[in-house]
This record gives C-alpha cells, sequence and structure tokens, in this order.
C-alpha cells in the first residue's frame, strides 16, 4: 500500500438555515433523471429531509455507502425534546429500509456530488439552495491506497475462495488444451 493525496468532497449542513423547502431533492431527482431534467421523481433523489414540522426542524441528509447488513444497534436521540431514530440520520443504504434505493430497480443510490462532464463547480443541491443550508467542502487528505483488482481479478478470486486454486488451475488448463 502507498500513501496518496486524495480530494475528500462533502457538504456540511448548516441545520440553524434549513426551511425545508426541498428543492434540494427536487433538483437532484430531476438531476438524476434520465434523459436528464425530463422527469422528477424525489425517490431518485440522492438526498432527503427528514422533518419534524411541529418543532420546525428540518434535517437533509444525502446517501452514503450501501451496506450488506443492517446496523446493529438502533440507538435513539432526543433533539430539542423530540425522539429520532438513528435510521432517520443515517446516509446509507441498507436491506432495513428502503430510502436511497432506485424506487424501479431497488438498486441504491450514493450521492455523487453531480459529478458530470462538463464537471460542476458545486453540487445542484448547494447551487440551489436558497437558505444556503448546504455548503460543498473540498480539502484533500493522505490515505493509504489498496491495489484495485480489475473484473477479472475479482472474478477470478471469487473462483478461487469458491472452487479452491487447484480446481480453477486444472479447469484453466483444460479449456486451454481445447
Amino acid at each position: 500500500m502507498s500513501k496518496v493525496k486524495k480530494k475528500i468532497k462533502t457538504i456540511r449542513i448548516d441545520l440553524d438555515k434549513c426551511n425545508g423547502c426541498k428543492a434540494c431533492e427536487v433538483i437532484c431527482a430531476s438531476f438524476h433523471a434520465t434523459p436528464k431534467y425530463s422527469s422528477n421523481n424525489p425517490a431518485r433523489a440522492r438526498i432527503r429531509l427528514i422533518r419534524d414540522p411541529l418543532r420546525d426542524v428540518f434535517v437533509p441528509v444525502y446517501a452514503g455507502e450501501y451496506t450488506a447488513a443492517e446496523c446493529m444497534g438502533r440507538d435513539k436521540y432526543i433533539i430539542n425534546g423530540k425522539e429520532y431514530d438513528e435510521c432517520g440520520f443515517c446516509r446509507a443504504s441498507c436491506p432495513s429500509r428502503d430510502a436511497f434505493k432506485e424506487p424501479d430497480s431497488g438498486l441504491p443510490l450514493k450521492c455523487d456530488m453531480c459529478e458530470d462532464d462538463p464537471t460542476l463547480e458545486e453540487p445542484m443541491c448547494v447551487q440551489w439552495c436558497l437558505a444556503d443550508a448546504l455548503i460543498y467542502e473540498e480539502r484533500e487528505e493522505e490515505v493509504e491506497e489498496d491495489v484495485k483488482l480489475d473484473d477479472m481479478e475479482v472474478g477470478l478470486k471469487s473462483l478461487v475462495d469458491k472452487y479452491g486454486f487447484e480446481k480453477l488451475i486444472e479447469t484453466m488448463a483444460r479449456i486451454n488444451q481445447k
């Protein structure tokens, strides 16, 4: 492994400024429609607004990595006297809830910071946030980089894991003789 500098892109959220307008959800869903801007299905948005209208509290949460397993804990948080489930603030797409899943296929969604061609200066949700509650930030971090396996290596590794190295070699030799 080697250390490399990597650009980390994040969206900082100022809860005091969010007014719950949902402009972030609308533009995200439109941007990610196929073809782009052709429709607006909020279930396709990579950002969701969690709200408590009685207390006037709005929390934008954008989609993170997919996780194949559910969380072990189900912690509860109390904010201004209101109890919230930990899942409500989780950015992951997981088997225990439907948030951040593509509505037609069920595939997990992840915020891609609206990386497009040409590259945008800021994600669309940040650009369209009239309350300035979403702040785009970039920073460089030095991280250890794993060697990424290409598609063939991933496939071969899974075959070795399933059938063993010897069986894979025998099969490859037999295929090579034909």
